[in-house]
């Protein structure tokens, strides 16, 4: 089994800030801090992080060395990340004094992927293999399409969740993972049990993770659902936790991790994300997630 995750690339601007500004408002903030970021290679290195060979997918523009740099440091295959004409993808990140943040994202090279690009990388990859997906990249569609024709196990992250994910058959998605905002986004409801309700009655033959920040997740599949519960840490920065809870949470599929068990070690990971800062930075390796005992 192959984990192929083909998805976003960004540069992230966080600018720390007593709270998150409202319209119209200015506000100067305490500090600005670059990280590599996206939520493909926060996954990526959270997978990787986690022990499993991944393969990045997607593109980089004339300024992605670092990336590159990056994604080797932490063992992530790059032979399926190409190259384009201009920018890389960079967000601009608000993040308050509570460790909350808001995001915004301009797409740059994360948005020129072309189907030619597409079927070249899937190509490689067949039954039985992950493919890992957000929606930071375009061609979410072909993505989708192709990786079903190949009977890839396809695990979608609907982040953001706008009109392209309606022209996308999320029938053939076996795993979501979708915070309380996809999860009204995606259904209409806001209560999680009624999120989930609408998300086996859509897709039944789907898995969903539900995440609720501080109240934990639940995973539901199977005619079952399992709660987990989140450990209380000092929050520093959320940026990364979601990416983190994925990465691991998949590493978890590859090795047949019981689920309560990889529910479990998810969320240890997420924890020590949110008490760091930064996006990639942030994700602990294995042997931390494992030895960690400040719960």
């Amino acid at each position: 089994m192959k984990v192929l995750n083909y998805g976003s690339l960004n540069y992230d601007y966080v600018y720390e800030v007593d709270h998150i500004n409202k319209p119209g408002e200015t506000q100067s903030c305490q500090a600005r801090n670059v990280f590599c970021g996206g939520k493909g290679l926060n996954q990526s290195v959270a997978l990787a992080r986690a022990g499993v060979l991944v393969y990045q997918g997607g593109l980089i523009g004339e300024d992605g060395q670092l990336f590159l740099d990056i994604c080797r440091e932490n063992g992530i295959d790059t032979s399926y990340l190409g190259r384009t004409e201009g920018p890389c993808g960079h967000a601009v990140i608000q993040l308050d004094k509570n460790g909350e943040n808001s995001i915004m994202i301009y797409g740059g090279a994360n948005q020129k992927q072309t189907p030619e690009h597409i079927a070249q990388v899937l190509e490689n990859f067949g039954e039985g293999d992950i493919l890992l997906l957000q929606n930071e990249v375009n061609g979410l569609k072909d993505l989708i399409d192709q990786a079903w024709k190949r009977q890839m196990k396809i695990i979608l992250n609907p982040s953001p969740w706008n009109d392209v994910l309606k022209e996308c058959d999320l029938k053939k998605v076996s795993i979501f993972l979708i915070n309380e905002v996809e999860g009204e986004q995606i259904t209409g409801k806001q209560k999680p049990e009624e999120i989930l309700e609408e998300m086996e009655r859509f897709y039944p033959d789907a898995q969903t993770v539900l995440t609720l920040g501080s109240q934990g997740a639940i995973w539901q599949g199977e005619g079952r659902q399992i709660r987990q519960e989140a450990y209380p840490v000092k929050t520093v920065d959320t940026t990364a936790a979601g990416d983190t809870f994925t990465g691991y949470f998949i590493a978890g599929l590859t090795e047949n991790i019981p689920m309560e068990e990889n529910l479990n070690r998810a969320a240890r990971a997420s924890a020590i994300a949110v008490s760091r800062m930064g996006a990639a930075p942030s994700i602990p390796l294995r042997r931390e997630v494992e030895s960690w005992t400040n719960f």
